[in-house]
């Protein structure tokens, strides 16, 4: 799977233009509480092994029994759908991200069985986070970005806070509202970097080194992207806003 689902959960939905801030400054960001933040944190996790550890694994099983190449790239592709499949039937929706990448998965794996093209299986991975990154960018410029959503269940309220509802620092802060859109468009360059290296991966290299290399290449892209989201929070003054210390002149 390439842009993974648990880069960005689904987040609350934005009030309407008159609606009121879902929150006060004495009240703590919903569905923030430690026990919940790290079922969400498992549900991460495992939802990178079944998208990123299991198809990887299975390609590789499946070539020492003697698979071919092509019959190994589609049978590895299908544990993520059926992740997909049984979120779907457990929680009765999908989120924005998972709905889009099962989607392009699902056009992707037709498309290579029409052409069978080995080297297009290899690439969807790579086009599908290209399109996850064009993505991020359009939505700097929607009422909310997706980076928002994405911090907002794991931060709001825990994390440097002095409790203050998201909403109403979103309402009252400009810093506060340019920091989650600049994070944005750091994520979504990111991606489109990472969509292109592992196009030219699938394109340019030995055919069963790719699958490796694409995973090897997901810890890189996140640490990397930690670190630079954290220093930008840092310099940007995101921990002195959530403080209630106000952004740095």
């Amino acid at each position: 799977m390439s842009v993974k689902r648990g880069l960005v959960l689904s987040g609350r939905e934005d009030p309407g233009p008159g609606a009121e801030p879902a929150g006060t400054a004495s009240e703590p960001g919903a569905g923030a509480t430690p026990s919940r933040v790290r079922v969400r944190k498992g549900r991460q996790l495992l939802l990178l092994v079944v998208d990123a550890g299991l198809p990887v694994g299975l390609y590789y099983v499946l070539r020492a029994a003697g698979c071919d190449v092509y019959l190994s790239l589609i049978l590895s592709s299908v544990p993520p759908v059926i992740s997909a499949g049984v979120q779907l039937a457990r929680e009765r929706r999908l989120d924005g991200l998972a709905t889009f990448i099962a989607a392009v998965m699902l056009l992707s794996l037709g498309m290579s069985l029409i052409n069978g093209s080995t080297r297009f299986l290899l690439a969807k991975e790579g086009y599908t986070t290209f399109l996850g990154g064009l993505w991020y960018l359009v939505s700097v410029r929607a009422r909310r970005p997706l980076v928002f959503h994405g911090a907002r269940p794991l931060l709001e309220g825990r994390f440097r806070s002095d409790g203050t509802s998201w909403d109403v620092l979103w309402e009252r802060e400009p810093q506060f509202r340019r920091i989650w859109r600049v994070a944005t468009v750091i994520w979504a360059v990111a991606l489109l970097i990472d969509g292109v290296v592992r196009v030219t991966m699938a394109y340019t290299l030995p055919v069963d080194q790719v699958p490796a290399l694409g995973a090897l290449l997901w810890p890189v892209t996140l640490g990397l992207l930690q670190v630079v989201n954290n220093v930008y929070f840092q310099l940007a003054g995101l921990w002195r806003i959530t403080k209630g210390e106000g952004a740095r002149r």
